[in-house]
This record gives C-alpha cells, sequence and structure tokens, in this order.
C-alpha cells in the first residue's frame, strides 16, 4: 500500500486502520513524488493506493475498504443490513469523499497557507492547490462546508449516543475510522502519539473560531476512544 509519509492524511491512516482492525498485513511503500517507477506500477503519484495481487490499483477510500471487507469479512466494517449499511456508507462518504470534510479541509489549508494566514506552506498549499482543484473564488464556500459537515457528523454521532458509542450505535463500522483518522486535519493526536514535524503539526492545527467552534468535543471523545480501543498508536508515519 502506497502512503504518504510524515503527515497523518485522513485517508492513509483510514486504510492503515482498517487493515489493522480486519488484521490484514501489508507493506508500507511511502510515496516519492519524483519516482516514475512508482507511478507506473501504482499508476499514480498519490495516497493511499492499495495494490493486491495483479488486480488493478485502488485509491479510492470505498474501493480499499470495499477490498479490505472482500480479504477479510471478519470482523464486518459494513453492517450487511441494507438501512445500516447505507447510513455507513454516506456517513463515510461525508467524511472522505470528494467534496466531504477531509477534501474540503484540505483546499481551506489550501487556502490559508497561499494567503500565509496559516495553514499549509506555500509551496506544498501550492501543489495540492493545483492537484485538487482549489479555487480562490470558492474559499469561503471551502470554509463553509467544513462548518457545516463538522455540525452535522457531530450530531450524527450525538444522536447514537443511547444506542452505544458508535456512529451506528452500538457496532464498530467503518464510519468510525473515518472519523476518527479526518481530525487529524484538525486537531492531531499529541507528540507522544503522532510524531510529526512542527511545521506540519502547526499546519493542522490552523483554526479560525468559527471552524473551531463547529468541531463538537464529542468528536474528539470519540476519537481518542477509538485509538484507545481499535486504533494501533503511536502512528507510524
Amino acid at each position: 500500500m502506497v502512503v504518504v509519509g510524515n503527515v497523518p492524511s485522513p485517508w492513509g491512516e483510514a486504510a492503515k486502520g482498517i487493515c489493522h482492525v480486519k488484521g490484514i498485513p501489508f507493506a508500507a511503500v511511502r510515496l516519492v513524488y519524483d519516482n516514475e517507477a512508482l507511478k507506473q506500477w501504482a499508476g499514480q503519484l498519490s495516497g493511499p493506493v492499495a495494490i493486491y495481487d495483479d488486480e488493478v490499483p485502488r485509491s479510492g477510500w470505498a474501493e480499499i475498504l470495499m477490498l479490505a471487507e472482500r480479504l477479510a469479512p471478519e470482523p464486518a466494517l459494513l453492517p450487511l443490513e441494507p438501512e445500516a449499511r447505507g447510513r455507513a456508507l454516506l456517513l463515510a462518504d461525508k467524511f472522505c469523499g470528494h467534496g466531504g470534510l477531509a477534501w474540503n479541509r484540505r483546499l481551506q489549508l489550501v487556502h490559508a497557507g497561499l494567503q500565509k494566514t496559516g495553514g499549509f506552506g506555500e509551496r506544498v498549499a501550492s501543489y495540492l492547490g493545483n492537484k485538487y482543484g482549489y479555487d480562490a473564488a470558492q474559499s469561503e464556500n471551502y470554509a463553509l462546508r467544513v462548518r457545516s459537515l463538522l455540525r452535522e457528523l457531530g450530531a450524527a454521532l450525538r444522536e447514537q449516543r443511547r444506542a452505544g458509542p458508535y456512529y451506528l450505535g452500538a457496532k464498530l463500522s467503518a464510519t468510525d475510522i473515518y472519523s476518527a483518522t479526518c481530525m487529524a486535519m484538525f486537531m492531531p493526536l499529541p507528540e507522544s502519539q503522532c510524531a510529526m514535524h512542527p511545521v506540519s503539526r502547526a499546519a493542522f492545527e490552523s483554526l479560525d473560531d468559527e471552524t473551531l467552534a463547529a468541531i463538537d468535543p464529542l468528536m474528539l471523545e470519540h476519537r481518542d476512544m477509538m485509538y484507545a480501543r481499535h486504533l494501533e498508536l503511536p502512528l507510524s508515519l
């Protein structure tokens, strides 16, 4: 599996977390952006990319999840019951899909970096902005979408609280892994659990007051529970 190094990428950490929960062994290959051989092998210069036998490389969050479900059906991270399965996938897409929370947060940090108000360094911001379709005219929409999704997802978690600690109540699902890893883009785990370069940590922690106010503390409590019960610590970046 090709993974981004040195930062807790929500997509990469989720893919690693899914493998950890399911007990699927994998070899991590660090993404090197100027490695043509890696590009030919993985079909792209991005991460995560899961490569299994001679099958087509998989880079989308859902593709990687479905591969993991196939390789290790238990413990299942998607319910079989159609309504619960649909809800898990919908919430997962709100976290990791195109236009979802992590996607818009990345563009929010790109904008902050290009405006020199925080976020990614200018060089990284320029690269990511070009790669993921940053549009300065949409900068406020990125921020509004981040805040809206934080409120919506926090409410979804709180709504299930009486039934259990997970997004589907009493049962762990992939959604819980995506939520836990996405929180790194707002408040990374402490240095003892997630060693990061100070510049990268400062970038991920860039928060305006409105975005900070939109984060339900329950989402951070849920993240800590997930790492305590299900995910591997310390993170290996």
